[in-house]
């Protein structure tokens, strides 16, 4: 199967997720009914999609996220557990049974930043992980960020390190630092 004028990878998932205008989505219906490859393309993204929910739904997933995707969520019925840490602050945590989802907005002044990375240490004597380029939302001033649930439901009581890094071209800049006090749940701490 081969195609003449391929949809571009970016194009199917707008148009997977419904983000296309109308006439947009009717030339891409006609031209998917009869181009074999480029229906193929999108079956290879619907199977992508599902695999990643499933493992969004398992809790098996670190994710920057967007506030939209999270006000998209809890629409669903997903049940949230949200944290909002200060610039340079501290926060006292912990996720319960009802949880399905744990969210931490991390306030940071983002005016002008063009590419950030996360850096996480998740214990005092661990390697720090960094993630590169993560999504932000510099209009609010945050950074939306959403751990392993089934991975953070396993963890004892500890302390977890967040450094926002502003990169530039030969610069990178610390602009926020974030502790997370996590407590391990217990049916005796309910809450």
């Amino acid at each position: 199967m081969t195609c003449n004028a391929p949809i571009a990878f970016g194009t199917l998932v707008e148009y997977w997720l419904g983000e296309l205008d109308e006439a947009t989505e009717l030339r891409l219906d006609e031209h998917l009914l009869g181009c074999g490859a480029c229906s193929a393309a999108l079956a290879e993204i619907v199977a992508l999609a599902g695999g990643i929910r499933t493992a969004f739904e398992r809790g098996a997933v670190r994710a920057f996220l967007s506030d939209a995707f999270v006000r998209r969520l809890v629409a669903a019925g997903v049940r949230l557990r949200e944290y909002r840490v200060p610039l340079n602050g501290s926060v006292d945590c912990t996720v319960t049974p009802e949880d399905d989802l744990v969210v931490s907005r991390l306030e940071a002044p983002l005016a002008g930043v063009t590419r950030l990375d996360a850096a996480v240490r998740q214990a005092q004597d661990a390697p720090e992980q960094v993630f590169h380029d993560i999504p932000f939302d510099a209009g609010r001033g945050e950074v939306v960020v959403a751990p392993s649930i089934a991975h953070l439901r396993t963890l004892p009581s500890y302390q977890h390190r967040v450094r926002l890094i502003r990169v530039e071209p030969g610069a990178e800049q610390v602009i926020g630092e974030y502790v997370f006090n996590h407590t391990a749940w217990t049916p005796a701490a309910r809450g």
